[in-house]
């Protein structure tokens, strides 16, 4: 609009010479300096506080996207500026100059080309002109406000991005899923840039519950919008019909733009949603009157050094924006920050499962379990309620171990817990408490049956998950389990007592025949004083165990005969330690050696056995038992270490005998066990010359085609097999072909536990077994062995 034209309509609307007079100076100005003001991006304005007419110069109104010049109201030349915004301005202009409020505002000013911008309104001066009195009609005092607008743009855009940066990371610690960190942040981009409508989508997303939330689904091979945010400022909106459209989308990668996105990793910039044919949502955007739109992905380098896409962002707008808009410039930073988030969370994750769960089994472990225990209690005390406890032990479970290995013993663990969980309601917490034990917590709603039989009728689904055979390697193994039980708070107000009246009836099942659940019960605590006894004794027996390796003089030495086939002549001798307690007496290695092997005191005493047996075998030599070979038998961790064979080297260089004078004896569990560790050692310690015998042979489960390569030297008939001889068929053959086994591959075969002359005379026929037994000599030590045997 010209000046001239300004100047007549200002003389129709202002009648103040003084405030004419000053409205034609400020339009004269208005249009000077406009090369300067938009090099600068700011510009000059003058408000009329009487009648509300504005003049905008040139920069002010390119900064508005108007013509420079007169407006008769703010509706006029600031229609694009944000409604919210306006009421700011509308206080700054009736409150100046009030001193105690700020002299500037910020607004958002929106438009299709440049989409949302940031202008700073400021007010500089407040002249204030009297009444013309010769005017036909006498006005009141005019305020003439000047001041200047600012594009902040920028400076907001770098403000955003730090915003986003904190709250993201605020988000991250204040919020408990990821999905709703994204959603805050979504909101965040939208309300801060303009955009209508935003989403994020997803591959093996997590449902979350939520208002502004979308539930994921649950098959990981699609793309799901898992959260979304929508401007619902205005009341008529349409926005819901496209978030229900795209909360019941699904798409494969590559499928529409959302798939191509996420795919290939590069961004779509779509000028209009409803005739973009790769766009799977054109019917509900146009009916939510939604315009343009942009997507672009979210990754991040993981911790494997792959790059990782959790999913992409897209945003819409009822105007027809341009690719020019902020977006897709801080599109990099936002993404980032998302990607940054999301890695968090998956760390957090691991994390949480690390504190929380067993890695094994995917259950609760010991201490998170123990910690909703403790919160159980707490509650129950506070609403006056009760919960029982359930503590799971398997029966038979080493023997697992120690026929198939550690693995079958996992498979076992893992498929046992995964029927646990498949019993387990929304009122029950699983957890496993270590090795081969479990627990569950069940705290009933559901006051109809009464918690005695909810809980009877869990426990006795679980002792049939129990029973149900476990398969590895297609093989089938087959457990039980001892169940104890215990209620809150008739047994106990507190999970060590609830723990430890549990534990008390599940062990009255132990001692009474396993395979049974029990609950607490009078009748249990002396069972459970029973158990606590019982414990104190092998505490006490274990810390003597130690004080007798530091006295060195309580373990001697016994040696039991191996005859040759005709029983006749002395083959080689067996060591076995006995113990001679200065209070007690002689202790039974029955009693002691399950004890050191649970304390890992067995290796100690191992070494004493192998030393001892080696300076004995020195003398029985010199004694004139020559050739005369010493049999030792190891456990699992003494011959697991990695010097072993270099401790036996040496002890057998300062006793002076040599290493085909020694024979280690080991079981087929055992070696089964840790077949990786022990074989290599085997042959290492065969090299040297030094005899291995595979002891409680046909008692294990090592196949033929194992036996066949093992550096064996002998195998021992397990005791079980020759107590039936020569009545029991079965064993008659089993003994049989044994000795027949051993003749072919060339190995020295013993049969151990020969005690009756039926036993002996049906072995010497056969005559290539050699011979040990009580039948023919007893354990003895070393003096009455030399006495009886030594050549003189």
């Amino acid at each position: 609009m010209r000046n001239s034209t300004l100047s007549s309509l200002l003389t129709q609307h202002v009648h103040s010479a003084s405030v004419t007079a000053a409205w034609q100076a400020a339009l004269s100005s208005s249009s000077e300096h406009e090369l300067v003001e938009t090099a600068a991006s700011y510009g000059r304005w003058w408000h009329n506080t009487q009648t509300g007419d504005w003049i905008l110069s040139g920069g002010a109104a390119t900064l508005l996207h108007i013509a420079p010049g007169w407006y008769p109201s703010m509706e006029n030349c600031f229609g694009q500026v944000l409604l919210d915004d306006i009421n700011l301005m509308k206080n700054l202009l009736s409150s100046y100059p009030d001193t105690t409020k700020k002299n500037s505002i910020d607004f958002r000013c929106i438009n299709e080309i440049n989409g949302l911008r940031w202008l700073q309104m400021q007010a500089l001066s407040a002249t204030t002109y009297a009444d013309d009195a010769h005017a036909p009609q006498a006005t009141p005092c005019t305020t003439l406000l000047t001041g200047i607008l600012l594009d902040i743009t920028t400076a907001k855009h770098a403000e955003i991005r730090e915003k986003l940066s904190f709250e993201s990371t605020q988000h991250l610690v204040g919020t408990d899923t990821l999905q709703e960190a994204i959603t805050n942040v979504i909101q965040l981009v939208c309300e801060n840039l303009g955009w209508d409508w935003g989403g994020y989508w997803s591959m093996d997303s997590v449902p979350v519950a939520g208002t502004n939330v979308a539930h994921a689904h649950t098959t990981s091979s699609y793309l799901t919008c898992t959260c979304f945010w929508q401007n619902d400022h205005n009341e008529s909106s349409t926005l819901s019909i496209f978030t229900q459209d795209s909360k019941s989308l699904q798409m494969i990668a590559g499928q529409g733009l959302i798939g191509q996105t996420w795919e290939t990793g590069k961004a779509h910039w779509i000028d209009d949603v409803t005739n973009e044919p790769r766009f799977l949502r054109s019917s509900s955007a146009k009916a939510a009157k939604l315009k343009s739109g942009f997507m672009f992905p979210v990754f991040y380098d993981g911790d494997d050094g792959h790059r990782h896409s959790p999913g992409v962002l897209e945003f819409y707008s009822c105007l027809s924006r341009q690719s020019e808009a902020q977006l897709p410039i801080l599109a990099v930073s936002i993404g980032t920050l998302i990607a940054q988030t999301a890695l968090r969370h998956e760390r957090q994750e691991t994390i949480r499962r690390l504190a929380q769960i067993d890695e094994l089994t995917g259950l609760a472990n010991r201490g998170h379990f123990y910690h909703m225990l403790d919160l159980a209690c707490e509650q129950a005390i506070t609403h006056q309620r009760t919960f029982g406890l359930m503590f799971i032990d398997l029966d038979r479970f080493k023997p697992v171990n120690d026929a198939y290995g550690h693995e079958a013993g996992n498979v076992v663990l893992r498929q046992f817990s995964q029927r646990l969980q498949a019993l387990a309601t929304s009122e029950c917490h699983v957890g496993r408490l270590g090795g081969d034990e479990f627990a569950i917590l069940l705290s009933p709603q559901d006051s109809t049956s009464s918690l005695t039989n909810q809980l009877d009728t869990m426990a006795r689904k679980a002792l049939e998950a129990a029973r149900l055979p476990f398969l590895f390697e297609q093989h089938e193994m087959t457990v039980s389990a001892s169940i104890g039980i215990s209620i809150f708070p008739e047994n106990g107000s507190t999970s060590p007592e609830l723990l430890s009246s549990a534990d008390a009836a599940m062990y009255r099942i132990k001692k009474n025949g396993r395979n049974a659940l029990s609950f607490f019960s009078d009748s249990t605590s002396n069972t459970l004083a029973e158990q606590q006894s019982d414990l104190a004794i092998q505490l006490t027996i274990e810390r003597e165990l130690h004080q007798a390796l530091a006295d060195g003089d309580q373990f001697y030495l016994e040696y039991q005969p191996i005859f040759d086939q005709t029983g006749h002549h002395l083959h080689a001798v067996e060591a076995l330690i006995r113990w001679r307690h200065p209070t007690r007496g002689i202790v039974p290695p029955d009693v002691f050696i399950p004890l050191a092997e649970k304390s890992h005191l067995i290796i100690h005493i191992g070494r004493w056995v192998m030393q001892q047996a080696c300076h004995d075998l020195a003398q029985l030599h010199k004694a004139g038992l020559y050739p005369l070979q010493v049999h030792v038998n190891m456990a699992a961790p003494e011959f697991a270490s990695e010097k072993l064979t270099e401790h036996i080297m040496s002890l057998i260089a300062s006793s002076g005998i040599a290493p085909a004078d020694l024979c280690l004896e080991l079981t087929e569990s055992m070696l089964m066990q840790q077949p990786d560790t022990v074989i290599p050692i085997m042959h290492a310690l065969r090299k040297l010359g030094i005899g291995i015998s595979l002891d409680d042979f046909g008692m294990g489960y090592s196949s033929l085609s194992l036996l066949k390569n093992l550096p064996i030297s002998s195998m021992k008939i397990d005791r079980s097999f020759v107590h039936g001889l020569p009545h029991q068929e079965e064993d008659c053959a089993i003994a049989h072909t044994i000795i027949e086994l051993g003749r072919k591959l060339h190995l020295g075969v013993i049969a151990e536990g020969v005690e009756t002359i039926e036993q002996l005379d049906f072995l010497r026929q056969h005559g290539y077994a050699q011979l040990q037994g009580y039948v023919l000599s007893r354990p003895i030590p070393i003096t009455t062995l030399i006495a009886l045997f030594a050549y003189h």
